[in-house]
């Protein structure tokens, strides 16, 4: 579900907003708070300042509400391949004059595409940040659009593929294949990576349109932290991007799923792997409910780390695997804004079995919904938790980056401030009612994915990308 009440809380806003919560307990006044304020442009670019002047430098975001999840259908990939399009060049500035200008003031930058945005980043001294804004804004308002760029863009993200999934043992099987067979509607179940006829379909008509319809000031959070105050920030800003017109996003289609209601079992041959793996999935809780916090602390609880249930269940006293882990879709706990999968993707000994390994699963998520969780294991897991959150948000590249995020998915920075208290608020009977809710059988999906060798012919499912 796309969050359709961002423009409603910010319709006419033209004011700063800043972050000002009463503290509810002495822990809350004790707990620091990230400066948030926010403006929202007239031409509906909104942008988040989170000032800090112990460095001489500046983060900056820029997220776009767009991703794997709103491409056109059989134009799968379309949304990455576009993101590395964003970097070819403008008009202005032709190819190479973005990452010169930005590494030649003492910068770096970076861009990323997940299933609900699409963001770019740099960081950079703030005697640079007016050169970057007015590089954003310049690709905001078009690119060079041109069938050479485009023809070696596909190549790129082609041989991307090739690398980090055909040639890699397990070939991203935890996160591509799994939604493949975990959800039921396009949006949520294709792969975003792309299938390789569906990138060299992609056409310049593809990609103007693409640019019209989601890259407008209006689908886009602008944030910049570090050594800059709100008004100065707001200022540049609207000397950059005020001047480029708004425009019209098609409306998201409804790629809202329910819990799933039967399990579902897929084996896999790989032909790269070691040793055989094993991907279990759940459906998580939407976004800001009331199990969402829960369920972001119980699957730390699990497999958070080595202290956590899974680990030392699976890998220290039963060893039936060698290595356990835990992926929330293709970001966190908390930055997703639709259907979106819990996943264990474990090693298991070659001589042990995915039942066993799912068996030791289940027992541990049975001790949790039938007895809850103890007290001292509880204040360890949140206690690392909050130190996680807090050290992502110290660089202002992250933090500019958290901020945007939040305000896009979200429609308010100021969660940034808000997860630590939902997780301290989390108790034991809130993880004994979120296992017995979503960590259930029917609720999961499974894949086995075996070397080849190992594998009987007749009993596994060739594997593979499109």
């Amino acid at each position: 579900m796309r969050t359709r009440h961002l423009s409603v809380l910010l319709a006419g806003l033209t004011t700063i907003t800043t972050a000002a919560f009463a503290p509810a307990s002495a822990a809350e006044s004790d707990r620091w708070q990230v400066p948030v304020a926010v403006k929202k442009l007239d031409n509906g670019l909104t942008v988040v300042v989170s000032e800090d002047h112990s460095s001489p430098t500046v983060g900056v975001s820029v997220v776009y509400h767009v991703g794997m999840r709103l491409e056109p259908k059989n134009r799968t990939g379309f949304a990455h391949l576009f993101e590395h399009l964003m970097f070819q060049g403008t008009p202005t500035a032709p190819k190479g004059v973005f990452d010169q200008v930005i590494s030649g003031g003492g910068g770096r930058n970076n861009g990323s595409t997940r299933a609900d945005f699409t963001n770019y980043i740099e960081v950079a001294p703030v005697s640079a940040l007016g050169r970057i804004l007015w590089l954003e804004a310049d690709r905001m308002k078009t690119l060079d659009f041109n069938p050479t760029t485009l023809k070696n863009q596909q190549d790129v993200v082609k041989e991307e593929i090739r690398v980090n999934v055909k040639n890699q043992p397990y070939g991203g099987f935890m996160w591509i294949d799994i939604g493949q067979h975990a959800f039921q509607k396009w949006e949520n179940n294709h792969d975003g990576y792309g299938s390789f006829q569906d990138l060299e379909n992609a056409s310049l008509a593809d990609v103007q349109s693409f640019h019209r319809d989601y890259y407008g000031p209006n689908n886009a959070v602008l944030g910049i932290a570090g050594d800059i105050t709100p008004a100065e920030a707001f200022e540049l800003a609207d000397k950059y991007f005020g001047a480029i017109p708004g425009r019209s996003t098609p409306p998201p289609p409804d790629y809202s799923e329910g819990l799933n209601t039967q399990e579902k079992r897929v084996n896999q041959t790989d032909a790269l792997a070691q040793v055989p793996a094993i991907a279990a999935a759940w459906k998580m809780p939407a976004r800001g409910s009331r199990d969402h916090a829960p369920m972001a602390v119980l699957g730390s609880v699990l497999a958070g780390d080595e202290a956590s249930r899974l680990y030392q269940s699976l890998v220290k006293r039963k060893q039936v695997a060698l290595s356990v882990e835990a992926l929330y879709g293709l970001t966190d706990p908390w930055t997703y804004n639709g259907p979106t999968l819990y996943t264990l993707f474990a090693l298991y000994k070659p001589d042990s079995s995915a039942d066993a390994v799912l068996a030791a699963i289940d027992e541990e998520v049975a001790k949790i919904a039938q007895g809850g969780v103890d007290a001292a294991t509880l204040k360890r897991v949140k206690t690392k938790m909050l130190a996680d959150w807090y050290n992502g948000l110290e660089s202002y590249i992250d933090r500019a980056d958290t901020v945007a995020r939040m305000q896009t998915l979200w429609g308010d920075a100021n969660v940034v401030n808000k997860i630590p208290g939902w997780i301290e608020a989390v108790t034991s009977a809130d993880l004994q009612r979120a296992a017995k809710t979503y960590l259930t059988r029917a609720n999961r999906t499974v894949i086995d994915r075996r070397p080849t060798a190992m594998a009987a012919p007749a009993a596994a499912a060739p594997s593979g990308q499109n």
